[in-house]
Protein backbone atom coordinates (compact mmCIF):
# COMPACT_ATOMS: atom_id res chain seq x y z
CA UNK A 1 0.00 0.00 0.00
CA UNK A 2 2.89 2.35 0.74
CA UNK A 3 3.91 2.49 -2.92
CA UNK A 4 0.38 3.33 -4.01
CA UNK A 5 0.03 6.08 -1.42
CA UNK A 6 3.42 7.53 -2.35
CA UNK A 7 2.46 7.53 -6.03
CA UNK A 8 -0.84 9.29 -5.38
CA UNK A 9 0.85 11.88 -3.17
CA UNK A 10 3.47 12.56 -5.86
CA UNK A 11 0.78 13.04 -8.48
CA UNK A 12 -1.26 15.26 -6.14
CA UNK A 13 1.79 17.41 -5.39
CA UNK A 14 2.39 18.18 -9.06
CA UNK A 15 -1.32 18.97 -9.56
CA UNK A 16 -1.10 21.32 -6.57
CA UNK A 17 1.86 23.11 -8.18
CA UNK A 18 -0.25 23.76 -11.28
CA UNK A 19 -3.17 24.95 -9.17
CA UNK A 20 -0.98 27.37 -7.18
CA UNK A 21 0.64 28.63 -10.38
CA UNK A 22 -2.82 29.58 -11.64
CA UNK A 23 -3.98 31.07 -8.35
CA UNK A 24 -0.90 33.30 -8.08
CA UNK A 25 -1.12 34.18 -11.79
CA UNK A 26 2.27 32.71 -12.58
CA UNK A 27 0.71 30.81 -15.49
CA UNK A 28 -2.46 31.79 -17.34
CA UNK A 29 -5.27 29.91 -19.04
CA UNK A 30 -3.46 30.08 -22.38
CA UNK A 31 -0.66 27.95 -20.89
CA UNK A 32 -3.16 25.33 -19.80
CA UNK A 33 -4.51 25.11 -23.34
CA UNK A 34 -1.03 24.82 -24.82
CA UNK A 35 0.00 22.13 -22.34
CA UNK A 36 -3.21 20.17 -22.90
CA UNK A 37 -2.88 20.24 -26.69
CA UNK A 38 0.79 19.25 -26.53
CA UNK A 39 -0.01 16.36 -24.20
CA UNK A 40 -2.98 15.23 -26.28
CA UNK A 41 -1.27 15.27 -29.67
CA UNK A 42 2.37 14.55 -28.82
CA UNK A 43 3.58 13.42 -25.40
CA UNK A 44 0.69 11.22 -24.22
CA UNK A 45 0.52 9.28 -27.51
CA UNK A 46 4.28 8.73 -27.23
CA UNK A 47 3.91 7.41 -23.68
CA UNK A 48 0.89 5.28 -24.53
CA UNK A 49 2.74 3.76 -27.49
CA UNK A 50 5.75 2.78 -25.36
CA UNK A 51 3.52 1.31 -22.64
CA UNK A 52 1.34 -0.73 -24.99
CA UNK A 53 4.28 -1.91 -27.11
CA UNK A 54 5.97 -3.34 -24.02
CA UNK A 55 2.88 -4.94 -22.45
CA UNK A 56 1.18 -8.32 -22.64
CA UNK A 57 -1.58 -7.03 -24.86
CA UNK A 58 -3.43 -10.36 -25.19
CA UNK A 59 -3.86 -10.65 -21.44
CA UNK A 60 -4.85 -6.98 -21.09
CA UNK A 61 -7.51 -7.10 -23.79
CA UNK A 62 -8.74 -10.43 -22.49
CA UNK A 63 -9.65 -9.07 -19.04
CA UNK A 64 -9.30 -5.30 -18.79
CA UNK A 65 -11.34 -4.38 -21.86
CA UNK A 66 -14.40 -6.54 -21.02
CA UNK A 67 -14.21 -5.41 -17.38
CA UNK A 68 -14.10 -1.75 -18.42
CA UNK A 69 -17.06 -2.19 -20.78
CA UNK A 70 -19.24 -4.12 -18.33
CA UNK A 71 -18.59 -1.74 -15.43
CA UNK A 72 -19.24 1.36 -17.54
CA UNK A 73 -22.48 -0.16 -18.84
CA UNK A 74 -23.61 -1.08 -15.31
CA UNK A 75 -22.93 2.40 -13.90
CA UNK A 76 -24.52 4.11 -16.89
CA UNK A 77 -27.65 1.97 -16.61
CA UNK A 78 -27.85 2.68 -12.88
CA UNK A 79 -27.79 6.43 -13.58
CA UNK A 80 -30.49 6.01 -16.25
CA UNK A 81 -32.66 4.13 -13.72
CA UNK A 82 -32.22 6.82 -11.07
CA UNK A 83 -32.99 9.51 -13.63
CA UNK A 84 -36.15 7.71 -14.72
CA UNK A 85 -37.34 7.23 -11.14
CA UNK A 86 -36.36 10.54 -9.55
CA UNK A 87 -34.89 13.24 -11.83
CA UNK A 88 -37.27 12.95 -14.79
CA UNK A 89 -34.73 14.69 -16.99
CA UNK A 90 -34.90 14.63 -20.83
CA UNK A 91 -33.02 11.89 -22.65
CA UNK A 92 -30.13 14.11 -23.77
CA UNK A 93 -29.42 15.41 -20.25
CA UNK A 94 -29.73 11.89 -18.87
CA UNK A 95 -27.24 10.62 -21.45
CA UNK A 96 -24.73 13.28 -20.37
CA UNK A 97 -25.19 12.37 -16.71
CA UNK A 98 -24.78 8.66 -17.43
CA UNK A 99 -21.62 9.35 -19.40
CA UNK A 100 -20.25 11.61 -16.65
CA UNK A 101 -20.78 8.84 -14.09
CA UNK A 102 -18.93 6.18 -16.09
CA UNK A 103 -16.38 7.81 -18.46
CA UNK A 104 -12.99 7.95 -16.70
CA UNK A 105 -10.10 10.30 -17.33
CA UNK A 106 -7.93 7.38 -18.39
CA UNK A 107 -5.63 9.53 -20.48
CA UNK A 108 -4.72 12.69 -18.59
CA UNK A 109 -4.94 11.32 -15.05
CA UNK A 110 -5.03 7.56 -15.58
CA UNK A 111 -1.57 7.32 -17.13
CA UNK A 112 0.38 9.14 -14.39
CA UNK A 113 -1.65 7.69 -11.52
CA UNK A 114 -1.31 4.13 -12.80
CA UNK A 115 2.36 4.62 -13.58
CA UNK A 116 3.22 5.88 -10.12
CA UNK A 117 0.68 3.90 -8.08
CA UNK A 118 1.18 0.38 -9.47
CA UNK A 119 4.33 0.78 -11.53
CA UNK A 120 2.80 0.32 -14.98
CA UNK A 121 0.31 2.06 -17.24
CA UNK A 122 -0.53 -1.01 -19.33
CA UNK A 123 -4.05 -1.14 -17.87
CA UNK A 124 -4.83 2.31 -19.30
CA UNK A 125 -4.91 1.28 -22.97
CA UNK A 126 -7.83 -1.21 -22.78
CA UNK A 127 -9.96 1.29 -20.83
CA UNK A 128 -9.11 4.06 -23.28
CA UNK A 129 -9.91 1.86 -26.27
CA UNK A 130 -13.31 0.84 -24.83
CA UNK A 131 -14.20 4.46 -24.12
CA UNK A 132 -13.16 5.84 -27.50
CA UNK A 133 -14.31 2.94 -29.69
CA UNK A 134 -17.54 1.97 -27.90
CA UNK A 135 -18.75 4.47 -25.28
CA UNK A 136 -18.00 7.70 -27.15
CA UNK A 137 -19.80 6.72 -30.40
CA UNK A 138 -22.71 5.30 -28.38
CA UNK A 139 -23.26 8.43 -26.30
CA UNK A 140 -22.66 10.78 -29.23
CA UNK A 141 -25.35 8.92 -31.15
CA UNK A 142 -27.75 9.16 -28.20
CA UNK A 143 -27.08 12.88 -27.85
CA UNK A 144 -27.63 13.48 -31.53
CA UNK A 145 -30.85 11.49 -31.74
CA UNK A 146 -32.37 12.90 -28.52
CA UNK A 147 -31.39 16.47 -29.49
CA UNK A 148 -32.96 16.19 -32.90
CA UNK A 149 -29.64 16.69 -34.68
CA UNK A 150 -28.82 15.01 -37.95
CA UNK A 151 -26.46 12.09 -37.33
CA UNK A 152 -23.45 11.60 -39.58
CA UNK A 153 -22.77 7.90 -39.18
CA UNK A 154 -19.58 8.23 -41.17
CA UNK A 155 -18.31 10.87 -38.74
CA UNK A 156 -19.33 8.79 -35.72
CA UNK A 157 -17.56 5.69 -37.04
CA UNK A 158 -14.42 7.49 -38.18
CA UNK A 159 -14.09 9.79 -35.15
CA UNK A 160 -11.99 7.35 -33.08
CA UNK A 161 -9.57 6.88 -35.99
CA UNK A 162 -8.61 10.56 -35.88
CA UNK A 163 -7.69 10.35 -32.19
CA UNK A 164 -3.91 10.27 -31.62
CA UNK A 165 -4.39 8.00 -28.58
CA UNK A 166 -6.11 5.39 -30.73
CA UNK A 167 -3.42 5.64 -33.40
CA UNK A 168 -0.66 5.31 -30.80
CA UNK A 169 -2.43 2.38 -29.13
CA UNK A 170 -2.90 0.61 -32.47
CA UNK A 171 0.79 1.00 -33.31
CA UNK A 172 1.70 -0.24 -29.84
CA UNK A 173 -0.58 -3.27 -30.26
CA UNK A 174 1.10 -4.06 -33.58
CA UNK A 175 4.57 -3.94 -32.02
CA UNK A 176 3.47 -5.98 -28.99
CA UNK A 177 1.89 -8.70 -31.13
CA UNK A 178 4.63 -8.93 -33.74
CA UNK A 179 7.64 -8.47 -31.47
CA UNK A 180 9.13 -5.91 -33.86
CA UNK A 181 12.01 -3.92 -32.39
CA UNK A 182 12.22 -0.24 -33.25
CA UNK A 183 15.59 1.18 -34.35
CA UNK A 184 17.28 3.08 -31.52
CA UNK A 185 17.20 6.32 -33.52
CA UNK A 186 13.42 6.04 -33.62
CA UNK A 187 12.83 4.80 -30.08
CA UNK A 188 15.00 7.38 -28.27
CA UNK A 189 13.03 10.46 -29.45
CA UNK A 190 9.77 8.66 -28.59
CA UNK A 191 11.09 7.91 -25.10
CA UNK A 192 12.12 11.55 -24.64
CA UNK A 193 8.67 12.80 -25.64
CA UNK A 194 7.00 10.18 -23.44
CA UNK A 195 9.05 11.38 -20.47
CA UNK A 196 7.39 14.80 -20.64
CA UNK A 197 3.83 13.46 -20.67
CA UNK A 198 3.21 13.00 -16.96
CA UNK A 199 4.40 16.38 -15.58
CA UNK A 200 2.85 18.26 -18.49
CA UNK A 201 -0.57 16.67 -18.00
CA UNK A 202 -0.58 17.09 -14.23
CA UNK A 203 0.44 20.75 -14.40
CA UNK A 204 -2.29 21.45 -16.97
CA UNK A 205 -4.80 19.63 -14.79
CA UNK A 206 -3.84 21.70 -11.76
CA UNK A 207 -4.21 24.89 -13.80
CA UNK A 208 -7.73 23.87 -14.80
CA UNK A 209 -8.93 23.63 -11.18
CA UNK A 210 -8.51 27.30 -10.32
CA UNK A 211 -11.42 29.74 -10.35
CA UNK A 212 -14.41 27.42 -10.65
CA UNK A 213 -17.46 27.23 -8.39
CA UNK A 214 -19.55 24.10 -8.92
CA UNK A 215 -22.93 23.07 -7.50
CA UNK A 216 -24.78 26.32 -8.01
CA UNK A 217 -28.41 26.30 -6.88
CA UNK A 218 -31.00 25.11 -9.42
CA UNK A 219 -28.22 24.10 -11.81
CA UNK A 220 -28.50 20.31 -11.84
CA UNK A 221 -27.08 19.99 -8.33
CA UNK A 222 -28.82 16.69 -7.53
CA UNK A 223 -27.79 15.09 -10.84
CA UNK A 224 -24.24 16.31 -10.31
CA UNK A 225 -24.02 14.81 -6.81
CA UNK A 226 -25.47 11.48 -7.95
CA UNK A 227 -23.14 11.21 -10.97
CA UNK A 228 -20.17 12.20 -8.78
CA UNK A 229 -21.02 9.52 -6.20
CA UNK A 230 -21.44 6.86 -8.88
CA UNK A 231 -18.12 7.73 -10.51
CA UNK A 232 -16.02 8.03 -7.35
CA UNK A 233 -17.62 5.32 -5.19
CA UNK A 234 -20.08 3.24 -7.22
CA UNK A 235 -17.86 2.39 -10.17
CA UNK A 236 -14.86 1.22 -8.06
CA UNK A 237 -17.17 -1.09 -6.08
CA UNK A 238 -18.68 -2.53 -9.26
CA UNK A 239 -15.23 -3.06 -10.80
CA UNK A 240 -14.01 -4.77 -7.63
CA UNK A 241 -17.01 -7.11 -7.59
CA UNK A 242 -16.72 -7.96 -11.29
CA UNK A 243 -12.94 -8.20 -11.22
CA UNK A 244 -12.78 -10.36 -8.12
CA UNK A 245 -15.74 -12.69 -8.63
CA UNK A 246 -16.30 -12.74 -12.41
CA UNK A 247 -12.81 -12.32 -13.88
CA UNK A 248 -10.89 -13.83 -10.97
CA UNK A 249 -8.46 -10.92 -10.62
CA UNK A 250 -6.36 -10.40 -7.50
CA UNK A 251 -3.28 -8.58 -6.26
CA UNK A 252 -1.83 -5.75 -8.33
CA UNK A 253 -4.04 -6.46 -11.33
CA UNK A 254 -7.22 -6.09 -9.29
CA UNK A 255 -5.84 -2.98 -7.58
CA UNK A 256 -4.93 -1.39 -10.92
CA UNK A 257 -8.42 -2.06 -12.30
CA UNK A 258 -10.15 -0.50 -9.28
CA UNK A 259 -7.79 2.49 -9.42
CA UNK A 260 -8.79 3.03 -13.05
CA UNK A 261 -12.45 2.96 -11.97
CA UNK A 262 -11.86 5.57 -9.24
CA UNK A 263 -10.41 8.11 -11.68
CA UNK A 264 -12.30 11.39 -12.17
CA UNK A 265 -14.65 12.01 -15.07
CA UNK A 266 -12.91 12.85 -18.33
CA UNK A 267 -13.10 16.33 -19.86
CA UNK A 268 -14.32 14.64 -23.04
CA UNK A 269 -17.80 14.43 -21.49
CA UNK A 270 -18.05 18.23 -21.49
CA UNK A 271 -16.61 18.40 -25.02
CA UNK A 272 -19.18 15.89 -26.29
CA UNK A 273 -22.10 17.68 -24.62
CA UNK A 274 -21.13 21.23 -25.64
CA UNK A 275 -22.10 21.12 -29.35
CA UNK A 276 -25.61 20.03 -28.40
CA UNK A 277 -25.98 22.51 -25.52
CA UNK A 278 -27.46 19.78 -23.30
CA UNK A 279 -26.25 18.85 -19.83
CA UNK A 280 -23.11 20.98 -20.07
CA UNK A 281 -23.36 22.36 -16.53
CA UNK A 282 -23.73 18.89 -15.03
CA UNK A 283 -20.82 17.62 -17.13
CA UNK A 284 -18.58 20.51 -16.05
CA UNK A 285 -19.47 20.20 -12.36
CA UNK A 286 -19.09 16.41 -12.25
CA UNK A 287 -15.64 16.73 -13.84
CA UNK A 288 -14.60 19.27 -11.22
CA UNK A 289 -16.14 17.45 -8.22
CA UNK A 290 -14.70 14.06 -9.15
CA UNK A 291 -11.32 15.66 -9.76
CA UNK A 292 -11.31 17.22 -6.30
CA UNK A 293 -12.45 13.99 -4.64
CA UNK A 294 -10.38 11.50 -6.62
CA UNK A 295 -7.26 11.75 -4.42
CA UNK A 296 -9.26 10.65 -1.37
CA UNK A 297 -11.00 7.94 -3.40
CA UNK A 298 -7.68 6.60 -4.68
CA UNK A 299 -6.22 6.51 -1.18
CA UNK A 300 -9.32 4.64 0.03
CA UNK A 301 -8.92 2.15 -2.82
CA UNK A 302 -5.27 1.61 -1.93
CA UNK A 303 -6.18 0.97 1.70
CA UNK A 304 -9.18 -1.30 1.06
CA UNK A 305 -8.05 -3.35 -1.93
CA UNK A 306 -4.44 -4.09 -0.92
Amino acid sequence: MGGVVSGILIVSAVIAVGYLAARFRILGSEVQGALTRTAFYITNPALLYTVVAGSDIRAALGTDAPLALLSAAAVGLLYWLLSFLFFRRPAAETAVGAMASSYANANNIGIPVSLYAVGTAQHVAPVLLVQLLVLAPFYLTLLGVSSGARISWKKVLLQPLSNPMIIASALGVFVALTGWQEPELLQKPIDMLAGGAVPMVLLAFGLSLAGRAPLQKDDGRTETLVATFLKIAGMPVIVWLLGRFVFGLEGQHLLASVIMAALPTAQNVFLFASPYGRGTTVARDVILCTTILCAGALLAVAWLVQ
